[in-house]
């Protein structure tokens, strides 16, 4: 069967019940999320597909890694031998929604700055966490060292776990999570270290590291202006910023809050008719609460920046989806091996344990 019209999606989607779990990142398109089951961000849809014991196929409205994350979750070997040797196939609606981010921390890459780590400080004491905005690859790579995922949503409660553990970690892929989460803690500047993947570091620098950060940033919130932060609350001095901890430490450090993706939403919820924000994040989670939230004045930190990304997720590509399991014609899997998912499951178990 075809699906080109929202009643063709319907029908075929009250077809299938709940044998389908269709998820959806809050950052993709206003008429997509309206056909998601569920919402969430990074840590609660992990949460979902870890927890999920019914479902017979998941359509993950995101990008590549969180259906990864969602397939490892979903089909660990347990849960596999219960369903009799089943799979939950997780379908991407359009395979070219990647993340940047993830992309700037490669395997290769990865595994040369901990040989190079080797050279100038003892990794013994070394623990690698990574933002769940990461490859299947470098997750199962911080498994394999007791290491960890973290989300922008327990960060903080990651890392605290992380330094208990060990002296120092080296944390993946995002610096301005890193760096805006350890100085938040109360870790010194002097002791947070920036790790560039042709320069290293200096061995000096790395002596006295505790947090050791890889130099990836997401393109939606790393280009987000400080001087138009200080501008935008000059010209409203009665309005909140509030940022997500992907923006750079220029722009958290002026902010009155910042938080995941849920944080954020929760804020807005939680305001008083009347109240003023300025919001630095993807422009499609602000135009919705501005149009959700008539009651309040909202505005983007600058220029609204999509994340071209999520936008892929577009109807028609959720359609496409659908059809795909409908016709049982699978085009768009996404399948982790299980060599690599075992030790990615090792790492993101760690942070579902930690609540």
């Amino acid at each position: 069967m075809q699906i080109q019209t929202l009643e063709d999606f319907q029908t075929v989607r009250a077809r299938w019940g709940e044998k389908l779990l269709i998820l959806g990142h809050y950052y993709i398109p206003d008429e997509t999320i309206a056909l998601t089951d569920r919402q969430g961000d990074s840590l609660a849809l992990s949460q979902l597909a870890a927890s999920n014991e019914t479902c017979e196929a998941i359509i993950f409205c995101g990008v590549h890694f969180m259906a990864e994350t969602a397939d490892i979750l979903a089909n660990s070997p347990e849960k596999v031998a219960r369903r009799g040797g089943k799979r939950v196939p997780v379908l991407l609606p359009n395979f070219l929604s990647g993340c940047p981010m993830a992309n700037m921390a490669t395997m290769r890459e990865v595994n040369e700055c901990w040989t190079r780590l080797g050279q100038l400080i003892d990794t013994d004491e070394v623990l690698p966490v990574t933002y769940v905005n990461s490859s299947a690859d470098v997750k199962a790579f911080c498994g394999r060292y007791g290491g960890t995922v973290c989300t922008s949503g327990n960060a903080r409660r990651v890392l605290e776990w992380a330094l208990s553990q060990k002296r120092r970690i080296l944390f993946l892929p995002d610096q301005h999570l890193g760096r805006n989460t350890s100085l938040a803690m109360g870790i010194p500047a002097e002791e947070i270290v920036l790790w560039q993947k042709k320069e290293g570091a200096p061995a000096a620098a790395l002596e006295n590291a505790r947090v050791i950060l890889w130099e990836g940033f997401c393109h939606v919130h790393h280009f987000m202006s400080a001087e138009i932060a200080r501008t935008l609350k000059a010209q409203n001095p009665d309005a909140r910023l509030v940022v997500h901890p992907e923006c750079s430490q220029a722009v958290v450090s002026q902010s009155a809050s910042a938080g995941s993706t849920a944080f954020i939403i929760k804020e807005i919820q939680n305001a008083q008719p009347g109240e003023s924000f300025i919001i630095g994040t993807e422009s499609h989670l602000v135009e919705r609460l501005k149009n959700t939230h008539p009651e309040l004045k909202i505005q983007h930190l600058g220029e609204p920046h999509q994340c071209v990304n999520m936008a892929r997720n577009t109807l028609p590509a959720l359609f496409g989806a659908l059809e795909q399991l409908e016709n049982d014609a699978l085009e768009n899997v996404v399948t982790v091996p299980e060599e690599i998912a075992a030790d990615a499951r090792i790492a993101l178990n760690n942070m579902l344990a930690l609540g």
